[in-house]
């Protein structure tokens, strides 16, 4: 069969197994178990009963795309301009259009590991080199980018694709570090493009974690990739965006239209309902940092664990010292102590030896499924 064919999902076959087994606790998802905005729900369903359902502005609703502008322009340093907003189906649907606008068949795209395994499966579809950058860690398992390696590795390549805060491990990029970033992008003539979904979901004091749009100019090779998943709780409603280069944004239009032809309208004013919605934002935040809080508390004590709370997104990056197939210690996690993580193998290579675990839930899912887990490394593991 001439087929493309890229890694099956290690996520999913835990997740497979985990569905096919009672009493399992989920924390192998990046999705949180609450529940969407009121506001977006009532919004999708008005639109719905008022007959919004004709093919929509292939570039986004005009209310939306206004809205998102002003979102942007009140959250980061500089304005956003609407004329650089294009909405998408996803935030997966934003990177593959940034992809697709950017990267062609051969060209050496460099992306830093451990990763979200789908950005390097869409590069792989695109005919592109992967060259994988392994972020630096420390025994007390805090994860770093080494910006030396990265310029290094930048020559005669095509992008870099940055992901901060970073699915799975939770590092940050501060202010200075994406400036250097941004430098090396400038100096290699690379394109950027900045996966920013996890932005408003970090634990300290600031609303939103440093981004490329705090200090890029319009017209810089810069395509930023945001969603409404995370941050608003709607994982399900598969709607997001990209912030593009001044005066590129009817280009990147017709590679929607190319692609998936807009996103469903209703789907939209469920988005721009939910923008206005800051408390959702705020408890969330609050709930996640809750989350953070167990996972750290069940942690402690356990000999041969690395783990450092991460400072953005909602995952625990957890290192198991000896541990060489973390596939086969989470499928057993399922099978016998019922609780299902991701396993660090599915984020790369440099992933081994980890498990992921999502902390975006409630409270009495945690503490009953951080006891399994807690007792289920024990009792592999010896920990």
């Amino acid at each position: 069969m001439d087929i493309n064919r890229i890694p099956a999902s290690k996520i999913v076959e835990v997740a497979r197994l985990a569905f096919a087994t009672p009493d399992v606790d989920f924390l192998c998802f990046g999705e949180s178990d609450q529940p969407s905005p009121a506001v977006a729900r009532d919004a999708a369903i008005s639109a719905l009963m008022a007959g919004d359902t004709r093919y929509p502005d292939v570039r986004g609703l005009p209310a939306l795309r206004e809205g998102l502008a002003a979102y942007l322009t009140g959250l980061y340093a500089k304005p956003v301009a609407e004329s650089r907003i294009q909405v998408t189906a996803s935030g997966m649907a934003a990177i593959t259009i940034a992809l697709a606008a950017t990267v062609r068949a051969g060209g050496r795209v460099v992306i830093h590991s451990p990763s979200w395994p789908n950005v390097a499966n869409a590069l792989l579809l695109r005919g592109a080199e992967v060259d994988v950058l392994d972020l630096d860690h420390d025994e007390a398992g805090t994860f770093r980018l080494d910006l030396n390696r990265l310029d290094q590795k930048m020559a005669g390549a095509r992008a870099f694709i940055l992901n901060s805060p970073n699915n799975p491990t939770g590092w940050t990029a501060s202010t200075e570090e994406l400036r250097a970033i941004l430098a090396i992008a400038r100096r290699h003539g690379a394109w950027l493009i900045s996966d920013e979904v996890y932005a408003r979901l970090i634990y300290d004091e600031r609303p939103a974690a440093p981004s490329l749009l705090d200090i890029a100019e319009p017209d810089d090779r810069v395509i930023v990739c945001n969603s409404f998943s995370k941050t608003w709780i709607m994982t399900g409603w598969r709607l997001g965006w990209i912030v593009v280069p001044e005066g590129l944004r009817n280009s990147f239009g017709e590679i929607v239209e190319a692609t998936h032809s807009g996103v469903a309208p209703f789907t939209q004013r469920a988005g721009l309902a939910a923008i206005g919605e800051i408390e959702t934002v705020t408890r969330f935040r609050a709930h996640c940092a809750k989350g953070r809080e167990l996972v750290g508390q069940a942690l402690t004590g356990l000999n041969g664990v690395r783990y450092a709370a991460p400072d953005g997104a909602f995952y625990a990056f957890v290192g198991i010292e000896g541990l060489t197939d973390s596939l086969a210690l989470a499928k057993t996690l399922v099978e016998k102590h019922k609780v299902a993580v991701a396993p660090g193998v599915a984020f790369g290579a440099s992933g081994e030896g980890y498990l992921r675990i999502c902390f975006a839930q409630s409270a009495d899912l945690m503490e009953r499924a951080m006891t399994r887990l807690r007792q289920g490394l024990r009792s592999e593991r010896g920990v």
